[in-house]
């Protein structure tokens, strides 16, 4: 290949013909544009195109968004898990109210202090809405560059992280950064693909490096291997005349401020005998006062970055609440869908639903 230049060229043109009509990219508004762009970095487009429209319809400027409730935020997030995206976008839009008048901020430095605002994100907000040169770099992007220069330095390390952020700045059209950007991340989504990636069809085929050398899988290089533990919930759904009960997870965490049943963790497996003697179970129920005890899923398991859950559904009915109990939030069964709930406990209702 003849120079950065021609890469930057070809990507470009490449784009111009295969690009997804997206909304986000009708756009140069900033604030539409991060948010976009937050609920893009754990979620793939199909799912994030309609929690977009539905976000940006409830909460279309920072103004509506910094006025909700922290509750309501979460409520339309529902579903996409990794809650600490909505909490910090609530806490930015706050923030940029209160100190910026609600407008949003035109400069890298500005936008990249925003609360969970990190390298990526920022470059793609200033270079999508001001067509500022700040390059974007994130999975298709280090893919892409790692296989055409057949790159070993490890994306997963902050060297490896800078040399292709420098790379990415050498390559970008200095014209059209914005443009540079959307079509070399578009690139590494549709063409340079993870698994099975259409090199035939590729316009750098013929100076591809990881290809010429039948590579192609061994790039991106990561030096580091995720370590993934076990947790085993046990959740209690449990219902006393015309109420349930729902519990507000405090603290820290992904679920943080999110609501679930009464529910027992364990960092093994327990069998039912275990379970009944322990002794959290024995708070939320004291007594053989019950007249429905019933497994409804065992095992549903749900994988998170760093954790695989393994949850037990179990429908409980009382006929006395137990002190333990006064201390959760008891509502009316059908004010359930009120409040923001995390992923297990929204395949827990959609499989009672099919059940019914």
């Amino acid at each position: 290949m003849g120079n950065f230049s021609d890469v930057s060229k070809i990507l470009i043109g490449w784009y111009e013909i295969h690009q997804r009509v997206l909304p986000w990219r009708n756009t140069d508004d900033p604030y539409k544009i991060w948010i976009s762009e937050v609920i893009l970095q754990q979620t793939r487009v199909v799912q994030g195109l309609d929690y977009y429209k539905r976000f940006i319809g409830r909460f279309p400027d920072i103004d509506a968004l910094a006025a909700a409730d922290e509750q309501e935020v979460l409520k339309y997030w529902q579903g996409l898990g990794y809650y600490s995206r909505a909490r910090n976008l609530h806490e930015a839009a706050r923030y940029l109210k209160q100190l910026h008048g609600g407008k949003f901020p035109a400069d890298y430095k500005t936008i990249r202090s925003l609360k969970g605002v990190g390298d990526y994100t920022a470059a793609a907000i200033v270079s999508f809405a001001y067509n500022m040169p700040y390059p974007v770099v994130d999975g298709n992007v280090l893919r892409f560059l790692s296989r055409l220069f057949a790159i070993d330095d490890p994306i997963d390390l902050p060297k490896g992280k800078a040399f292709f952020t420098a790379l990415a700045g050498d390559i970008m059209d200095e014209l059209r950064p914005g443009l540079f950007n959307q079509a070399i991340m578009e690139f590494g989504a549709l063409q340079c693909t993870p698994s099975s990636p259409a090199c035939g069809q590729c316009p750098f085929l013929s100076v591809c490096l990881a290809y010429a050398t039948d590579k192609v899988s061994d790039y991106p290089v990561k030096i580091k291997k995720l370590q993934v533990g076990n947790r085993y919930l046990y959740y209690f759904h449990i219902h006393y005349q015309d109420y349930v009960y729902l519990k507000k997870r405090e603290g820290k965490g992904i679920w943080q401020n999110l609501y679930e049943f009464p529910m027992i963790e364990s960092e093994f497996a327990m069998t039912f005998e275990e379970l009944i003697r322990h002794k959290n179970f024995r708070e939320l129920f004291p007594s053989a006062d019950i007249s429905k005890f019933k497994l409804v899923i065992q095992d549903k398991k749900h994988t998170l970055t760093h954790l695989t859950l393994y949850a037990d559904f179990f429908e409980v009915t009382i006929n006395e609440e137990s002190e333990s109990l006064l201390k959760v939030r008891k509502i009316r069964q059908n004010a359930v869908d009120e409040f923001p709930t995390h992923r297990l406990m929204q395949l827990y209702w959609e499989t009672i639903t099919k059940k019914t």
